[in-house]
Formats: C-alpha cells, structure tokens, sequence
C-alpha cells in the first residue's frame, strides 16, 4: 500500500488517525502496532510471516543476552541472530541472482541449467533487517534498556511509516519514543504538512520525471542522440531524489502526526562539493547505520591508510548489494567507493581550490553518471548509454 495510493489516502489514512487520537495514551502503540500489522500484510502477506517468526527469534535471543553475564556468550548469541537475518535477507533478496548467476555459468560450458522457482521476497526486508540488526547490536551493547514487551519490539521493527522505505531508525533512537512520547496540535500540523510536502514531490516531480526516464532508457542506447542521454540521465537522476526524499517526508510527516520525531534523511545531496559531501546528504539514515554497525566495527578511520580505504570499499559494496540483488547496484556501490577513495587520497584538497559552482557542477556529473548504472538492467546497457552521454561510439 503506497503512500501516494488512493487506499491509502483515503481509507487508510483518516481511519488510522481517526482511531489513533480517539483512544487514550496507554492504548496508542497498540493501535499502531495494529495498524502496522495490516499495512504490511496488503502488500505481502507471506512477508509477514517471515517478519513476525525472525522476530520473535530476535526477542528470544535479546533475552538471553541480557540475562548473561558472560560477554562470549552474549557475543555468539547475537552473532547468531545477526547471521540469522542476513541470511533471511541473503535467501529473499538475492537466491534469485544468485541462481541466474550460477546457471549463466554452467550453461557457458555446456551443462544443464539448475530449475528452480522465482522467489518473492518480502516488502521491505532490506530496510526492516538493518531495523532487525540494530536492535541485537544495541541489546548487545547494552546502549539501550529492553522493550517493556515483545509488542513494543514488534512496534519498532514495523512501525508503517518506516517499514518500506526507510527512514531507518535504529533502537536506540526510537526507544525512548515507544515508551514516552506526547502529542500535540504543532506536532500534528508540522506532521501533515511535512506529509503534504512529501506527497508533492512523489507525484509532482518524481513521477512526472520518471515518465520521461522510463521512456529513454527503455531504448536502444546505441541509437541515443547524445543530448537525449543527458536528458534521460538528468530525468533519473531527480526523480530518484524527489522519489525517495518524498517516501522519507511522507515518513517523518507521519511519525510527527503520532508524536515521533525522526532525523532528517536528505539534505539538498545535489549541492555536494565532492562524492564524500554527497554521502552526507544522502539517504543519511542508511551512511549513519553503515558508519555505526559496520565502518566502525572494521577498524573506520584508526587503522592504517590502505585499511581505511579498504574499509570504505567494503561499505559500498555492501552498500550497492543492500540496494538490489544485481551486478549493476555492486559496480554502483564500487563505483562510489572508487570517488570516495580519490576524495580522501587527493580531491579534497585539490577542490577545495576550486570555485564552488564548478565543483558542484563536476560532483553532479559524477553522481548522475552513477545513476545510469543504478537505473541500467546489466552492465551492458550502462557501458553503452554511458558511453552515448559522452559522445562516442559503442566499443
């Protein structure tokens, strides 16, 4: 059920908050972890199911945890919950690619490819998992107090708004909402603007952007004017943004109608002087949890140069694979990786030398050129079309 959904406007939408303001304080969060429930089911019912068992495996695990004083036994506990739900995620997400992969392999030395039936994964696992994950980590930690219930766990890892597209909110920043939080007027109004404003970019530019995006890229890139290349690339390029700023608006707007504040996920990433700038602009909830459970658990920025760039490179690559189960998300993610690197060996300095305008202007080409890998459906296609913007020839 997208938020831009008649259903969801209409129906879901004023019957939820009719019922949410209706009930007393002690009632809320039950309410809401209702309405969540069902949110999640309209769109994949199976998925819910998955989401409901490796939950209640999370809140068995986290129980031991905390019940132990040994740190080697809270670690294997944890570690085998972690694993546990990247696996779920690795199986869903990505069984598929993996199998074509393989099959594309063995077919190339003439062996029988391997049958096997599509897999659907669940709505949402990528950005649930990392929700999943943070809470075994924190519990682990001990950086935040456990829930008073599994309902209030449950409340964290489907809260509706969060739950498709992020933002992902980790348990020690929402803890202390789930538990106390207050409602008012202010809250409410900020909210529903915040939502209006959300709803404006998803269907007045995103949408619109992605109609003539889908148009050109749908073509043969070997036949593209280079001007039309740009255009399709320029097209993408801003829908991605308004697309996804506008799900993270609609997302806080909805958490502030019921009280929750939520850090911003995107702060005008198109002005960024440089790739590393950009990363701090971007879809700033997914850079904090990278940075916090995984950059820093490597080593982030103590250890020796080449570990440091070594530690950028696994973070974008698994930065790329979390975005989609496809070589083109694990070339983006090198790809971001590879600009990182230069920024940190030499660019910055060198940019910082440059009039604004046309470093803008460079970090814009730069992130637009990644998008064509983004939004390309193989390696082929983006080489091609790439190729294309600058002018030249298929090689």
């Amino acid at each position: 059920m997208a938020f831009n959904s008649i259903t969801f406007l209409f129906i879901y939408f004023p019957l939820f908050f009719v019922v949410y303001y209706s009930v007393n304080l002690r009632l809320r969060n039950y309410w809401t972890l209702a309405g969540s429930l069902l949110f999640y089911s309209w769109g994949s019912p199976i998925g819910l199911l998955v989401l409901l068992t490796t939950c209640i495996i999370d809140y068995v695990a986290t129980i031991i945890i905390s019940r132990s004083y040994s740190r080697s036994m809270r670690t294997s506990i944890a570690g085998f919950a972690i694993v546990l739900n990247i696996c779920m995620l690795g199986y869903f997400k990505y069984i598929n690619f993996i199998i074509s992969e393989f099959n594309r392999l063995i077919t190339s030395i003439e062996l029988q490819p391997v049958s096997m039936t599509t897999v659907v994964f669940p709505i949402g696992i990528s950005f649930f998992t990392f929700k999943k994950i943070s809470y075994i980590i924190d519990r682990m930690r001990r950086t935040a107090a456990a829930p008073r219930s599994f309902s209030d766990y449950l409340l964290y890892v489907t809260f509706f708004p969060q739950i498709m597209a992020g933002p992902i909110v980790k348990y020690h920043e929402m803890f202390d909402q789930i538990q106390r939080r207050t409602t008012n007027i202010d809250l409410v109004y900020q909210g529903l603007f915040r939502f209006s404003v959300g709803l404006g970019k998803k269907v007045l530019v995103a949408d619109v952007m992605g109609s003539i995006a889908n148009r050109i890229f749908d073509l043969n890139p070997l036949s593209l004017p280079s001007g039309y290349a740009w255009l399709g690339a320029v097209c993408y390029t801003f829908q991605i943004y308004f697309d996804f700023a506008g799900y993270s608006d609609m997302a806080i707007g909805l958490g502030n109608m019921m009280g929750f504040t939520c850090g911003e996920n995107f702060n005008s990433p198109y002005i960024s002087r440089n790739i590393t700038e950009f990363w701090r602009r971007w879809h700033i909830s997914l850079s904090a949890w990278m940075r916090e459970y995984l950059y820093i658990p490597l080593g982030g920025n103590r250890v020796k140069k080449m570990r440091v760039y070594l530690n950028l490179w696994i973070v974008f690559l698994v930065s790329g694979l979390w975005h989609g189960a496809s070589w083109t998300f694990i070339v983006w993610g090198a790809y971001h990786g590879l600009f990182i690197t230069l920024d940190k060996l030499f660019w910055q300095r060198v940019e910082s030398r440059l009039n604004k305008t046309i470093s803008i202007t460079l970090a814009f080409i730069i992130i637009t050129i990644g998008w064509v890998l983004f939004r390309s459906p193989d390696i082929r296609f983006a080489l091609q079309y790439i190729l294309r913007m600058l002018g030249m020839n298929n090689i």
